[in-house]
């Protein structure tokens, strides 16, 4: 019997098969219940007591192979059948269009990435507000203008929650909770209630910084800003402070920089003047620390904050902000280099 076991493996090892057809004919003959596999089991009941071993071990070995070498034919024929023969799989796949970044996106993380050179952290906050973190905490007066419902959008009314006219608010939230030294960029969408033209929209985007510290001053704030502007619109970059008023700061000012497009020679970008303002700046007041818990007499600190649509056109030159909205496939596919 093991002369006979040795001979449907060698025949087994050497099957082959072309067809489904056949593949299926091949495990009739040898794995069905009237396989030569099964017959070996009706004449196993023959077989001397102290040979049993040693044949159902075999027979056992035997239905392995033969299950192996079948369903391996099988798999090879599926294989080949699920390849078209017309196709030539070493030809470079179809061309797949490459995605880019939003042009908000590309000058909004390019702005993070210089500020993280200087050791600002990225902080996030709510865009549904309350008037303590948006207003109140941040100097503003009960009757200011931008409290007025032509400014702000208003969810609610006692208590007043809306929308943030302003990432300063991800500022307030900050210093409640944290100790100096601060040192914070915090980028978002705000919303303001305004006529949407080519100039302005009802949201927007920005970027602001806080650094609270012992010893911080108005110097450390005009090297920062400096620094930002020769790293985003290049080394030959010049800027200009002129006083301003903001609630939250004091002294307070606008930064003006050299006109990129004229090199500060006068063009219609700039109006004739040879500067372009992109951001408002100051030393943070007293009482906004104050109200948020930080000794005002122990530290100090500066804040600055920039639309990021505005700095998209002065590096872009695009000269209407719906452009940003609109989806507009053919206008997100020109920033496809930068994004890269």
């Amino acid at each position: 019997m093991l002369d006979k076991i040795a001979g449907l493996k060698a025949e087994i090892e050497t099957l082959s098969a072309s067809t489904p057809e056949e593949v299926e004919a091949l495990r009739i003959k040898y794995l069905s219940k009237k396989g030569s596999v099964a017959s070996l089991m009706t004449d196993f009941r023959t077989v001397p007591a102290e040979q049993k071993r040693e044949i159902g071990q075999a027979i056992n070995e035997l239905k392995t192979l033969a299950t192996d070498r079948i369903n391996a034919l099988r798999e090879a024929l599926e294989t080949t059948e699920s390849v078209d023969p017309g196709l030539d799989l070493t030809r470079p796949g179809a061309p797949m269009p490459v995605g880019t970044r939003h042009p908000l996106s590309i000058v909004s993380n390019e702005i993070i990435s210089i500020f993280g050179r200087l050791g600002f952290t990225v902080a996030e906050g709510p865009e549904i507000e309350d008037d303590w973190h948006v207003f109140s905490a941040l100097n503003f007066a009960a009757d200011h203008p931008a409290r007025d419902m032509q400014d702000t959008f208003f969810i609610n009314r006692e208590p007043d929650v809306l929308l943030r006219t302003h990432t300063s608010s991800v500022q307030s939230r900050v210093m409640e909770h944290t100790q100096p030294p601060i040192r914070i960029i915090c980028p978002g969408r705000v919303y303001r209630n305004e006529a949407i033209s080519a100039r302005a929209h009802c949201f927007f985007h920005q970027v602001e910084a806080l650094y609270v510290d012992t010893d911080v001053s108005f110097a450390d704030l005009k090297q920062t800003l400096l620094y930002f502007a020769r790293e985003m619109f290049g080394p030959e970059t010049k800027i200009r402070l002129r006083p301003s008023y903001f609630p939250f700061t004091e002294p307070s000012a606008e930064m003006d920089i050299s006109c990129n497009l004229c090199g500060g020679k006068g063009c219609s970008f700039c109006k004739g003047t040879g500067w372009v303002e992109i951001l408002g700046c100051g030393m943070v007041d007293p009482n906004v620390l104050d109200s948020c818990g930080i000794d005002s007499k122990k530290y100090s600190g500066f804040a600055l904050g920039m639309g990021v649509e505005r700095i998209t056109n002065l590096k872009y030159q695009v000269k209407d902000l719906r452009m940003f909205s609109e989806n507009d496939t053919r206008f997100l596919q020109e920033f496809t280099a930068a994004a890269h």
